[in-house]
């Protein structure tokens, strides 16, 4: 799914090498050379990271989450996203929401892999439906 001759997945990967406002221009760089929703997903995944209050990052995390769904087989990426925009309605006190998101990953955690990462954004879910159950 991730080509590493993708430009802005290069961009991206060399972002995540830096910090703070380093990383954010160089995901900012990548957001604007986007020209697929696949590239729009990718970037805007990486430059919710970067934002300054939760309604940025969750309006960041919104926005990949609605290139995900333009895109095929990204599946695997879903219950990250929904996990990431549930979190956010959780810190923003909007708990209505936040279960609404946690259940939707929940949903899509059929597509995780069974590894570290996996395992981890599982947990994560369970844990954030714990918190606002």
């Amino acid at each position: 799914m991730f080509d590493a001759n993708n430009k802005i997945v290069q961009l991206c990967a060399k972002g995540m090498e830096l910090v703070d406002d380093e990383a954010k221009m160089v995901f900012e760089q990548a957001w604007n050379e986007s020209k697929t929703d696949f590239e729009k997903l990718v970037s805007a995944h990486y430059l919710a990271r970067h934002q300054n209050t939760v309604e940025e990052k969750l309006d960041w995390d919104k926005l990949a989450l609605d290139h995900a769904l333009k895109t095929d087989d990204v599946f695997d990426v879903l219950p990250s996203l929904y996990l990431n925009i549930a979190k956010c309605y959780e810190d923003l006190d909007d708990n209505v929401s936040a279960k609404l998101n946690y259940e939707l990953a929940l949903s899509h955690s059929d597509h995780l892999q069974n590894d570290g990462y996996g395992n981890l954004i599982y947990r994560g879910i369970l844990n954030g439906l714990d918190r606002v159950s």
